[in-house]
């Protein structure tokens, strides 16, 4: 585990341990971030991209009423955060050749806060 030194604390109190240091994802920040992947995500079939909802767990390529691309179908990716992370990070490098049309999320605190908020759509 990686540890953060705190300036100005001595002793104990000064090596503060960056899983303490992190902030908890927020849920309802990551439901404002998600809003632009909502043009074509949503929870219910029927949308430009697959349904979001339940994705956190599922299998890719999973929803059967979607057309998902060749390369998303063969990727056999279980949606775990790891991959989630990877994925909302850079989606051509995680899947390439994927259909989706989207440069990636960089900012952490919005990948993580977006994967707490799709974990309440489960």
């Amino acid at each position: 585990m990686r540890q953060l030194i705190v300036p100005g604390l001595s002793g104990a109190a000064a090596v503060v341990t960056m899983a303490n240091a992190v902030l908890a994802a927020d849920a309802a920040r990551g439901q404002q971030v998600f809003a632009a992947c909502a043009a074509c995500h949503s929870e219910h079939a029927g949308g430009i991209g697959p349904p979001l909802k339940g994705v956190v767990g599922r299998k890719s390529a999973a929803v059967e009423s979607y057309r998902y691309s060749g390369p998303m179908r063969r990727a056999n990716l279980i949606w775990d955060e790891s991959n989630l992370r990877e994925f909302i990070s850079d989606p051509q490098d995680k899947v390439p050749g994927n259909r989706m049309p989207f440069g990636g999320l960089h900012e952490q605190r919005d990948i993580d806060d977006v994967i707490a908020f799709l974990k309440t759509q489960n």
